[in-house]
């Protein structure tokens, strides 16, 4: 595995256990450590600019789909300071209810800017 590739997977993992983490302080230092300060965040459901308002949106998500869990769907890909992964969310140990892709600009390997398309979302969600 390439140095890029290594790279891209370690910052969606990241990006990941940032969804994955329902305390809210220990979310805020995940973000410090892997968003930059002026990052924004947009899917077709919502958008955040800022660590807080991207941690208060995440907050949000684990409100409305508790015991929900991300996880990388494939392979994470990176080229000079973009960054492509898929991703699913589902409850823990059940089928996956929803996927997307998201694409990130990078700042020396944190994310700025996070676009989230969503792939697979079931009636109602």
């Amino acid at each position: 595995m390439n140095t890029a590739a290594h790279n891209a997977t370690a910052i969606a993992q990241r990006y990941i256990a940032v969804w994955n983490e329902t305390d809210a302080a220990r979310r805020a230092e995940l973000i410090e450590a892997a968003w930059t300060a002026d990052a924004n965040y947009v899917d077709p459901m919502a958008q955040a600019s800022g660590r807080e308002q991207i941690s208060a949106l995440v907050g949000a998500v684990h409100q409305r789909y508790p015991g929900f869990r991300f996880s990388l769907f494939g392979n994470a890909e990176a080229h000079g300071d973009n960054l492509r992964f898929s991703w699913a969310l589902g409850p823990s140990g059940a089928e996956d209810l929803i996927q997307g892709t998201d694409f990130a600009q990078l700042d020396a390997g944190k994310l700025r800017t996070v676009t989230g398309f969503l792939d697979k979302v079931p009636v109602g969600a």
